[in-house]
């Protein structure tokens, strides 16, 4: 798509914040109206669009993407995606640990442990634990507690959440981040110990670099999300 627009702003609406182009509402993919919760978030979704070259690149835009995402994916079916979500708490990446080196083993339990500690505080849950990547079950009830936390979010927290479980493999890690208990480049830190282990041990190929910068992108973007909601 070609700019052709000169102006963005954000509108208040009875719904929330709408975005406009020229005076005109922008929709969503599905052609929803693009109404977002918080003028912090408009303002920022404006950014996207104002910062636009000539050419426009969805890639770009992050926040604009989740956003439509929230609307047209979500928010019609939010049980279903929200029980979708839930389901990474039954094999958390912080429930698996490396049987070696004793390197990685350290860094794993200074990292997970703190994360699976403040679940545990915070939804009254225990976790499994094991080393090796088979899958070993979750108690019910941990499963069913931290099943209700997600249940219980609205479509836009579901979309910024979706994103950091899907990257990083730890619903625990994306509540703590929802949650604000820690900041989004800690949380990054943790969910890609083992790839940025990997690297350390093996050289830093570019390809591979190159898609894990790609990753925390997306992943930080997503962080981002959730704060312009409070």
């Amino acid at each position: 798509m070609k700019r052709f627009w000169k102006v963005a702003e954000a509108v208040e609406t009875d719904g929330g914040y709408a975005i406009a182009l020229d005076g005109r509402q922008v929709k969503t993919p599905a052609r929803a109206e693009l109404v977002v919760p918080t003028g912090a978030l408009a303002d920022a979704i404006v950014a996207e669009w104002s910062a636009c070259g000539e050419d426009v690149d969805p890639r770009a835009m992050p926040l604009t993407g989740l956003a439509n995402a929230a609307i047209d994916r979500i928010g019609p079916d939010k049980e279903n995606f929200a029980a979708g979500i839930a389901s990474y708490g039954e094999a958390d990446l912080t429930c698996y640990r490396a049987e070696g080196p004793e390197m990685l083993i350290r860094r794993q339990a200074e990292s997970w442990n703190a994360l699976l500690a403040w679940a545990r505080r915070r939804y009254d849950v225990d976790f499994t634990c094991q080393t090796g990547i088979m899958h070993v079950p979750q108690p019910e009830e941990t499963v069913r507690k931290l099943g209700h936390a997600v249940a219980t979010l609205d479509p836009f927290q579901l979309a910024g959440l979706s994103q950091l479980v899907t990257i990083g493999g730890s619903l625990v890690a994306g509540l703590a981040v929802l949650e604000e208990l820690m900041p989004a480049e800690a949380a990054w830190e943790a969910v890609s110990l083992d790839e940025r282990w990997q690297l350390e041990q093996w050289g830093d190929d570019a390809e591979a670099r190159a898609a894990l910068d790609a990753r925390r992108s997306d992943f930080l973007a997503a962080a981002r999300f959730l704060g312009l909601l409070n």
